[in-house]
């Protein structure tokens, strides 16, 4: 255990403390109030024992004032008076418990002992309590195709080790599913899997979620926060749109990367952590790096094991058991026919598994009986004509850049610029899709993909150099 001892008995207080050092645990002694806060403010103790009488400061004062600034730590009181009076102030002001002097070491021993396991029982719940409706069922990953089998060697390759993985791929193919494969295959499996997307919070408020806050630290402050990272010690945390990561965070994370220490908002003391970070974007970091808008010290860290997500678009083989799969998710006896099959099959699918999954969905809601046809599935993949010169010029170039801007165009100019159907089709949420818009300069009726005079001899696509 991280323990405090505030007590005015030297003897007393060393002799404690030299005992429970030589168990392996990590002793801090202070002979006064004041002493003992200076500690507060450069540790975390799980665990403190406090003299009721001691000069400058009394043990209630100490008590109460240790009970703001480190809520989760218990504390045990010493009293030579065996004051009823006293120990129940003590224990309103929220001691775990307390002890008459002088009194045997061993059973004192046993008391802080308890004390340390009422700590970790409640850390662990507060764990169990964040991470409920984070975590899900074993994972599954569906495919048989080559790109789909080469990606679950890596994850049963990488998941036995403690090394950061960043997980690379379009919208929708899946990464927060490899994440935790990964984790369910590690040595943190019995451990929280805590997640996080970088894109749907402001700066601010991604950096108390991330790191936790202290009371008063800022306005609406009102009591002090455990953030994720301490949400997910002993396990795993992934960080989903990594590359959305603000550059003053972006250093706070590297810091945890090299040496577990991190501190809250508004905090004076460090504390340490043992989380295992999974990262995931659907950037081009090394781009990002060149135009200074992420770490080039964060980025080599946390690529030191990278797993990177075909699209569905190259893993066509997999499509008739994906849609199988997710037809069975909905019940039992549904099934389609071999027109809406051959569809799915020749369709770009730009918002990849989870478009495919949505468009399941929607068909399964439209169908009169447990058989979808071509009927229930929508116009661009039912009649693809419209949407296959747009699919070529994304095909014609290899630059990730540009493909996201025609893809992104693409959808825009299907959907007539409803921003909430765009973004439900790409699979990200309102506040990305217009940073999208604005990164790439998308306007109505900018498409660099011509579509006119379809009925010639095929569909014609140019790509415009921006």
């Amino acid at each position: 255990m991280r323990l405090l001892i505030a007590d005015d008995d030297h003897d007393f207080r060393t002799g404690i403390a030299r005992r429970l050092s030589r168990q392996g645990n990590t002793v801090r002694e202070a002979d006064n109030g004041n002493a003992a806060l200076a500690f507060l403010e450069q540790e975390s103790f799980e665990v403190a024992l406090l003299d009721l009488a001691m000069p400058l400061m009394d043990g209630l004062e100490l008590l109460s004032r240790l009970k703001e600034s480190a809520p989760n730590c218990e504390v045990v009181m010493l009293t030579g008076e065996a004051s009823i009076e006293s120990a129940v102030a003590a224990m309103k002001l929220g001691a775990f418990d307390f002890i008459r002097k002088p009194c045997p070491f061993g059973e004192l021993e046993q008391l802080l002992t308890r004390a340390w396991q009422h700590h970790r029982l409640g850390r662990e719940n507060e764990q169990l309590r964040q991470v409920i409706g984070r975590t899900a069922p074993s994972v599954e990953i569906i495919g048989v195709s080559p790109e789909i089998q080469r990606v679950l060697k890596l994850i049963e390759k990488v998941s036995p080790t403690d090394s950061p993985v960043l997980i690379l791929g379009e919208s929708g193919t899946g990464k927060e599913l490899v994440a935790r494969g990964v984790h369910q295959q590690s040595q943190r499996a019995s451990k929280p899997l805590v997640t996080i997307n970088c894109a749907a919070l402001q700066e601010s408020l991604l950096e108390s979620e991330l790191f936790g806050h202290e009371k008063g630290a800022f306005t609406g402050a009102t009591a002090s926060k455990p953030g994720l990272f301490e949400v997910a010690d002993g396990g795993t945390l992934f960080i989903d749109e990594l590359g959305e990561l603000a550059l003053s965070l972006q250093a706070k994370l590297l810091r945890v990367l090299e040496d577990g220490h991190m501190r809250r908002v508004g905090a004076t003391r460090e504390q340490r952590v043992d989380v295992r970070i999974i990262a995931a974007t659907n950037r081009n970091l090394a781009d990002d790096v060149a135009a200074r808008r992420f770490r080039e010290d964060l980025f080599f860290r946390i690529n030191v094991l990278s797993i990177d997500l075909p699209p569905l678009r190259n893993r066509r083989d997999d499509i008739p058991l994906l849609a199988n799969h997710f037809l069975r998710k909905i019940g039992r006896g549904w099934s389609l026919n071999q027109a809406a099959l051959a569809a799915l099959g020749n369709y770009s699918w730009p918002g990849n598994v989870r478009e495919l999954a949505n468009v399941i969905e929607r068909a399964s809601i439209l169908a009169d009986e447990t058989r979808i046809t071509l009927a229930e599935l929508p116009h661009q993949i039912s009649h693809p004509s419209s949407d296959t010169a747009a699919s070529v010029a994304i095909e014609a170039t290899d630059n990730l850049e540009e493909r996201e801007r025609l893809h992104v165009q693409r959808v825009l100019d299907r959907e007539n610029w409803n921003r909430s159907r765009t973004a439900e089709a790409l699979g990200i949420n309102r506040r990305s899709l217009y940073r999208l818009i604005q990164k790439h300069g998308l306007q109505p009726g900018s498409s660099d993909v011509n579509c006119e005079n379809s009925d010639d001899s095929g569909l014609r696509a140019s790509v415009e150099s921006r």
